[in-house]
């Protein structure tokens, strides 16, 4: 697992091509990194190839460091669900299979809570015509991605997946979420504390 500073916490999320998420979470104001890569499964440090055969278990996922003074993991979470669709088992879009299934991995017993807390409330207010199907579950092993898969949007802006699925994500994310953007606005834990004062 990738080592953090102190005051950083670690999340792990899976909803689809981590392409998509790491796109998003990058812009995010208070993660201070992100690294596509693979969880749940049974096979030690797996290979791309392995993972797409759908017989390895794993989720293609993001594990993210942030920090907690800045940006909340409810918040992470917020985004999460604004950004996939989480009532497709196994899917997202045209990306087939259970590696692309939508995933928490908590990293303690406070995070299951609050993914709990977040599914619950999304499904009260019947956002969506299906129910949840998001798997929470604890993290055992996180293993990286190979590094072509890093930083992927970043470096391939015009490719066709890029322009076709991940833009209008990253475009959607920053008009809902844009004081979440790193260099706008007051950190969302400042207008919380602001606003509890």
């Amino acid at each position: 697992m990738p080592v953090s500073p102190a005051h950083e916490v670690a999340a792990t999320l899976g909803g689809g091509c981590f392409w998509c998420l790491e796109a998003v979470f990058r812009d995010v104001r208070g993660v201070e990194t992100v690294v596509s890569g693979y969880a749940g499964g049974h096979v030690e440090n797996p290979s791309y190839e392995q993972v797409c055969t759908g017989t390895t278990g794993h989720a293609e996922v993001v594990q993210l460091t942030f920090d907690p003074e800045v940006i909340g993991y409810t918040d992470l979470l917020e985004i999460f669900f604004s950004i996939h669709d989480p009532t497709t088992p196994d899917r997202q879009g045209a990306d087939v299979g259970p590696q692309y299934r939508s995933v928490i991995f908590y990293h303690t017993p406070e995070q299951r809570e609050a993914a709990e807390d977040v599914i619950r409330r999304l499904e009260g207010q019947g956002l969506w015509d299906a129910p949840i199907v998001t798997q929470v579950v604890p993290i055992e092993a996180f293993y990286p991605a190979e590094a072509y898969h890093q930083r992927y949007f970043e470096r391939n802006p015009h490719q066709g997946y890029c322009q076709a699925v991940i833009a209008p994500k990253v475009a959607k994310f920053r008009r809902a979420h844009a004081h979440l953007l790193k260099g706008n606005g007051a950190p969302p834990g400042a207008r919380r504390r602001a606003a509890a004062e």
